[in-house]
């Protein structure tokens, strides 16, 4: 499809366009230059990952599944209890403390459900999803796992962990909330209304598929929200909380939201689709500061800040998906509980 141009008239925030193919190659200025991004920011432009032909699959799987009667597709609800597979229907979830509804549906698939196909690993899908399933859904959670395991043994070298030290906590064989998720927004005119509330992320990291604009980052150090520009063959990567915890953080997990589309884009659906990556359910979310001076030096410059968590990579994202869940909400402090690291001082 072709959309309208992302307009020229409303404030952007640059961000680093990293080259996979220099990453796989451990070009030493290309390492230099994630670092930075994923120091500064947390946020950064990736090309020639090699899954767009994987990221067109799924989007169409994605049309396939909201096509679907609303009664079929909440046969397959996510549910208020903290689990994030399955299907979430619009107004699900609030999207501030006041509780504002969001305006997404979305389909979220299981890592471990998508690696053991046929078998069933954490839950049940619409029949479309299963269709799709060995042709579309696994290759690209394949693709996507690759590309963000070698950017995680870098930040590994970069942070000073003995080697595969960050992979050992995202095993494959242990279960985790890693997913897929197609995202869909209906065009909308009222611009100011988040679709999805501010937020960081809550796993390692996210590799993100954008068509239109309405990502928006919050600078650090102000409190000016900035677009990022959608560029074709671009995906957007971002560091999450787990990945913030473990290097003391030395990684930035940054605070974002996503808005309808500016301009007249927002005369268009919006259609998004992002892998995160997140550790095994058992992994404990600390700082690797026995495990890296780099890590440990970072930490006893900022006593102030809480990079022990006492809680699993499970209790972590249960707990958020579980209070944004409009159903579960009681007030303000619903939503609080709902918050990662923007909340707990890293």
């Amino acid at each position: 499809m072709s959309y309208p141009p992302f307009p020229d008239n409303v404030p952007t925030h640059p961000l680093f366009i990293i080259d996979y193919e220099l990453i796989q190659a451990r070009d030493e200025l290309e390492l230099d230059r994630l670092w930075e991004a994923g120091t500064k920011l947390g946020f950064w432009y990736l090309r020639n990952h090699g899954v767009d032909k994987e990221v067109n699959d799924m989007f169409d799987m994605g049309v396939d599944i909201m096509a679907l009667p609303l009664e079929e597709k909440m046969k397959f609800e996510q549910g208020d209890d903290g689990m994030s597979f399955g299907y979430k229907a619009v107004g699900a979830n609030a999207v501030d403390a006041i509780g504002q509804l969001d305006t997404v549906e979305c389909i979220n698939i299981a890592k471990d459900d998508a690696l053991a196909w046929p078998e069933v690993a954490r839950r049940e899908y619409p029949k479309v999803v299963n269709v799709h399933m060995k042709s579309s859904i696994a290759p690209f959670i394949r693709k996507s796992l690759e590309v963000n395991h070698t950017i995680l043994d870098i930040f590994n070298q970069r942070l000073g962990l003995p080697p595969g030290e960050l992979l050992r906590r995202h095993r494959m064989e242990e279960f985790s909330g890693s997913e897929a998720r197609v995202i869909r927004n209906a065009a909308s005119q009222d611009t100011h209304r988040p679709a999805i509330g501010s937020h960081t992320d809550f796993g390692t990291l996210s590799f993100l598929h954008n068509r239109l604009g309405g990502l928006q980052v919050l600078v650090p150090g102000t409190e000016t929200w900035q677009y990022v520009k959608p560029i074709p063959g671009h995906a957007v990567c971002n560091v999450g909380d787990a990945l913030a915890i473990f290097s003391g953080g030395i990684l930035r997990s940054n605070v974002h939201r996503v808005l309808p589309p500016p301009g007249e884009q927002s005369k268009c659906e919006r259609w998004s689709l992002v892998y995160f990556t997140r550790p095994g359910n058992s992994v404990l979310l600390n700082a690797l500061l026995n495990e890296s001076s780099l890590i440990a030096d970072a930490i006893t410059k900022r006593p102030e800040k809480n990079f022990k968590t006492v809680t699993t990579s499970y209790e972590w994202f249960s707990r958020r998906i579980k209070y944004q869940r409009i159903k579960n909400r009681k007030g303000p402090e619903t939503w609080m509980a709902s918050r990662g690291t923007e909340e707990m001082g890293t």
